[in-house]
């Protein structure tokens, strides 16, 4: 590939990744549990991606590949030292919530407890939850973004769902609630 090819080749990398920005967002919320982190994530693996734009293989997927940027961006800051988890609702969500009507407070601790639940996870399952019920992947693209047999995926899937609902269980009233709603 010659140095004009490159510089093209970069350049649409760069105007298609532009228009993943929303899904590598999302794909980072789910993982990283808040928008702050998540954006942070986001911005961090979107240089990754483009200082190593050569890297990339044309014809292969450039959604598949980011998220494997996101992916293992999110796990290296989970391994650091520097990563904190939030133990509590800080304090101005608290008072959001007490303006809130009974059903928008209702929603917003049902939403938290699953937020919550979603961080007690370990890193594969998350992955996956977010991957195929947040995201809709099918089970065979998931398993090909992640570069895993898809029996593997559905087994992660069915061990993530059954450790949320119970986990959810324990949370005060929560599931009783996502039945009533849902």
């Amino acid at each position: 590939m010659g140095p004009g090819s490159l510089d093209e080749h970069i350049a649409a990398l760069r105007h298609e990744l532009i228009g993943l920005l929303p899904r590598l967002r999302r794909f980072a919320r789910g993982l990283a549990g808040n928008a702050a982190e998540a954006d942070d994530l986001v911005q961090e693996s979107c240089e990754k991606a483009l200082r190593n734009a050569h890297q990339f293989q044309a014809g292969t997927s450039l959604q598949s590949w980011l998220y494997r940027i996101v992916q293992n961006c999110w796990r290296d800051r989970l391994k650091s030292a520097h990563r904190r988890l939030v133990d509590s609702v800080p304090p101005e969500e608290l008072a959001e919530i007490a303006g809130s009507s009974a059903s928008e407070a209702e929603g917003r601790l049902t939403l938290g407890a699953v937020a919550k639940a979603m961080e007690r996870l370990d890193a594969n399952q998350r992955v996956v939850i977010v991957l195929v019920c947040v995201e809709g992947y099918s089970y065979a693209d998931a398993a090909k973004t992640l570069g895993w047999p898809v029996g593997t995926v559905m087994s992660r899937l069915a061990r993530a769902r059954l450790a949320l609902h119970a986990d959810l269980e324990h949370e005060d009233n929560v599931v009783p609630l996502l039945k009533r709603n849902g």
